[in-house]
């Protein structure tokens, strides 16, 4: 039993794709590295599998992380720098 329930793409040659299967009779999730390239197209060894009975407990992990958790901070602006202080680093060629 093979379901995929997706893929997010990670660069232009990777994807990471989420899917449910059985491995050795075991139902579980696995989240892999899947690779398109002229060398190689398939799974790779990267990547995690949550057996089924832990599922209960990653599901939660997951669901507690929001999304301000993981938001990408806000470049904060460059200050600018006192005249004196601009002219001195600009004077001294190691700083």
């Amino acid at each position: 039993m093979e379901r995929d329930i997706g893929k997010i793409n990670k660069n232009d040659t990777t994807d990471i794709i989420l899917r449910i299967d059985d491995f050795g009779g075991r139902v579980g999730l696995t989240i892999r590295e899947f690779v398109t390239s002229d060398r190689y197209t398939g799974f790779t060894k990267a990547g995690v599998r949550i057996m089924s009975g832990d599922f209960p407990k990653f599901k939660e992990m997951i669901n507690s992380v929001s999304e301000e958790d993981i938001k990408q901070p806000e470049e904060a602006p460059q200050e600018e720098l006192p005249k004196e202080q601009e002219t001195l680093d600009q004077s001294n060629p190691d700083y």
